[in-house]
C-alpha cells in the first residue's frame, strides 16, 4: 500500500519493519504495532536503557530511548525523522525527478528538493499511501518543515559526488 520502494524517500522506501523479542521482555506475543515511529537510531539508547546499561558520557546518541514501544506499549518518538537522497543519484533504475529530502513530524510527511522547492507534503494518519499532497491546504506547515528539513542538510558533512550544498544556498 505504500508509495515507492528502497532507495526513494516515499514510505515504500523508508519505511521497514521492526521485530523485538526477549524472554520476559515482550508480553503480548504476535502484537503488531502499526502506528507508533520509531528509527533505528532509537535503538542504541533505547536497548541500554531497557537492559539498565549506563549510558556512556560524553556520547550524544540521536535517537531516543522508546522502551515503551519495544515492549509493545506503543508510543513514538518525539522529534521528526530526517531524510536525505544521495545527491549523485538523480534517477535510479530510470525513474527521474525524485525528492532530495524528507521530513517525518508526527502525522506529516514533508518532501522537497535540496533547495527546499517542488514540496510535497502527506498526513500520513489519513494518507499512508501518499496518494494526496495536501500542501497547498497547508502552507504553514509547509513552511515550518521545509525550514526544519533544510537547516538539518546544511548541518550534515558533504557527501561523496556533486556538490548538493550550492542548490541549497
Amino acid at each position: 500500500p505504500f508509495r515507492g520502494h528502497k532507495t526513494q524517500l516515499y514510505e515504500g522506501g523508508i519505511r521497514s519493519p521492526l521485530i523485538a523479542w526477549g524472554p520476559g521482555i515482550v508480553k503480548q506475543h504476535g502484537h503488531v504495532d502499526r502506528d507508533s515511529v520509531f528509527a533505528a537510531i532509537d535503538l542504541v539508547p533505547t536497548l541500554l536503557t531497557l537492559t539498565e546499561t549506563p549510558l556512556e558520557l560524553n556520547v550524544v546518541y540521536d535517537g531516543e530511548p522508546l522502551v515503551a514501544t519495544i515492549l509493545g506499549e506503543g508510543g513514538s518518538r518525539q522529534a521528526p525523522l530526517m531524510f536525505r537522497r544521495p545527491p549523485d543519484r538523480d534517477t535510479f533504475y530510470g525513474v527521474a525527478d525524485l525528492p532530495d529530502l524528507a521530513i517525518r513530524a508526527g502525522k506529516w510527511k514533508l518532501l522537497c528538493e535540496y533547495d527546499g522547492s517542488q514540496a510535497e507534503l502527506y498526513d500520513l494518519a489519513t494518507d499512508a499511501g501518499e496518494k494526496h499532497d495536501v500542501s497547498r491546504d497547508h502552507s504553514a506547515i509547509v513552511q515550518e518543515l521545509t525550514e526544519q528539513v533544510l537547516a538539518w542538510h546544511r548541518s550534515l558533512p558533504p557527501d561523496a559526488g556533486e556538490d548538493y550544498r550550492e542548490a541549497a544556498e
